[in-house]
């Protein structure tokens, strides 16, 4: 499990052990490996995966070969741990698992959409890595499922939350509403941001068109009241 947490619970490590490794204990060695990470994603973004070298993440970092070794078996080790601080980075916005007193269902879906493209519009190259890699490599392949996965379930939380409350249409099965619409959102946003397919408009026609789908799909009422 990934030890960055939201609303108190853990959020879902997507890499699996054979594209990990246990993180230093000391300091010193969680420094180094920030670093050699924060190296990996500027050549990663800049060269793509199967052009970039250990070398030039090496360069990057300013350190040694034998340094890199000490903490990742190979590129794939490396950007598997550059995928998953934009994982934790992006699975802290989305939908809000609640609303506030002060703040409709809808302005709280709103804002959680925005933090949502927000995030994604920080990450949208390594995005655009991951697709590219998980078609030739199936564990990058599991990793991207098990991220949609991760979003889907949080998203079911929320909307299961809404339908108990009397917003969202009872009827809808939550699992598959959740797994529709955070594809649709996710979609969205790779073809604006990681594709930058022209046509698609403002951020901000983005997020609004983004909630009233989900409105409209769940049922809640435009005005964030409750269902009759």
């Amino acid at each position: 499990m990934s030890k960055t947490e939201e609303h108190g619970e853990e959020l879902p490590a997507l890499v699996d052990s054979a594209l990990k490794r246990e993180l230093p204990s000391t300091p010193r060695g969680l420094r180094t490996r920030a670093s050699l990470v924060a190296a990996a994603r500027t050549v990663f973004e800049r060269d793509g995966f199967i052009d970039s070298r250990l070398t030039d993440i090496t360069k990057e970092a300013r350190c040694s070969t034998g340094t890199f070794y000490t903490y990742f078996d190979s590129k794939e080790e490396a950007l598997a741990a550059v995928l998953q601080e934009a994982q934790d980075d992006m699975l802290h916005p989305g939908p809000p698992q609640e609303h506030h007193a002060n703040r409709t269902v809808v302005e709280s879906l709103d804002a959680g959409n925005r933090a949502y493209i927000e995030a994604y519009k920080r990450n949208a190259k390594l995005m655009l890595l991951l697709e590219q890699v998980a078609s030739i490599d199936p564990k990058f392949r599991r990793l991207r499922l098990d991220r949609g996965q991760a979003f889907a379930k949080r998203n079911c939380k929320w909307i299961k939350k809404l339908q108990d409350e009397g917003f969202a249409d009872p009827s809808l099965d939550p699992v598959m509403s959740a797994s529709a619409l955070s594809l649709m959102v996710g979609r969205m946003a790779y073809y604006k941001y990681a594709l930058e397919e022209p046509g698609w408009g403002t951020d901000d026609l983005l997020v609004e068109t983004a909630t009233k789908l989900w409105v409209n799909a769940l049922g809640i009422p435009a005005d964030g009241s409750r269902r009759t």
